[in-house]
């Protein structure tokens, strides 16, 4: 009896929905604070009214973390998106953030904070900027073994380095190089142009994707299937003219479609 009264008692809040998607992973949403003192693999975390606290030393990944008022990380988070009124990195604190989204953030001086885009369109603009360097990453990951276990789930992204097959003939690597040079080959565009095309080619994306998670859900909209064809025919004057219209005709818009919202309503403002 005494060794079970050492044992600590877990409250479930009345409100708290916990889940498991299709790939194994934990969402709990919570409508007060969620402290996180276990490590652990989860898809959402979301505090409705509160703040998300994970305790020191213990490691924590999700594909979304969201709170009403602070996002508080003393061990180490690791997130493609968070969203909170404020972020605070304490002492020692490590946090791989994508996206960040929040008024305010807070890092003490011991505290390591990578990533950090504002946005999906940042994020694929700034990489856009720095294709040489990303082009030169293939050479640098046999030292990236090192560094593997500091990232954890982060460095599931980065393959092995590939195994030495025998050498080219020289017809083929004359081909190769040709492919590689087409590949990454400098725009010929201007700055401005450059720009416009990354935005449309990243709201095709999403709008893509969107179309996919409907296709699957039964309830795809045929405005969404007009929008895509405008995008992909670059079709820049009907667009302009009509998309507001067609976001409006698919009634509740999810995260993704508002996004691709915002990124045309920036490329196309309203005269």
């Amino acid at each position: 009896m005494e060794n079970e009264r050492s044992f600590p008692t877990m409250i479930i809040p009345r409100g708290t929905e916990i889940t498991v998607n299709d790939q194994g992973l934990l969402s709990i949403r919570t409508p007060g604070n969620l402290v996180i003192q276990n490590p652990g693999n989860y898809s959402m975390i979301e505090c409705g009214n509160g703040s998300v606290r994970i305790d020191p030393n213990i490691r924590v990944e999700a594909i979304t973390i969201q709170a009403a008022d602070t996002c508080l990380i003393a061990g180490t988070l690791t997130a493609w998106r968070v969203k909170a009124k404020k972020i605070i990195l304490e002492k020692g604190a490590q946090a791989f953030i994508m996206l960040q989204e929040s008024d305010a953030l807070e890092l003490d001086r011991s505290a390591r904070l990578v990533g950090n885009f504002a946005s999906e369109d940042e994020l694929y603009l700034m990489l856009g900027r720095f294709r040489r360097q990303l082009r030169e990453l293939p050479a640098a990951l046999d030292n990236a073994a090192p560094r593997r276990a500091e990232l954890g789930g982060i460095a599931e992204a980065l393959p092995a380095p590939p195994p030495e097959g025998p050498p080219l003939s020289d017809e083929a690597a004359e081909e190769v190089a040709e492919e590689l040079n087409a590949l990454f080959a400098e725009p010929k565009t201007s700055t401005a142009e450059e720009r416009e095309a990354e935005t449309q080619a990243l709201v095709l994306l999403i709008l893509e994707r969107e179309r996919r998670r409907l296709t699957l859900l039964g309830q795809l909209p045929e405005p969404l299937n007009r929008l895509i064809a405008l995008v992909r025919d670059k079709d820049h004057a009907r667009l302009a003219a009509t998309f507001r219209q067609l976001f409006a005709e698919m009634g509740p818009l999810s995260e993704d479609l508002q996004q691709a919202q915002r990124m045309l309503e920036r490329q196309f403002p309203a005269p």
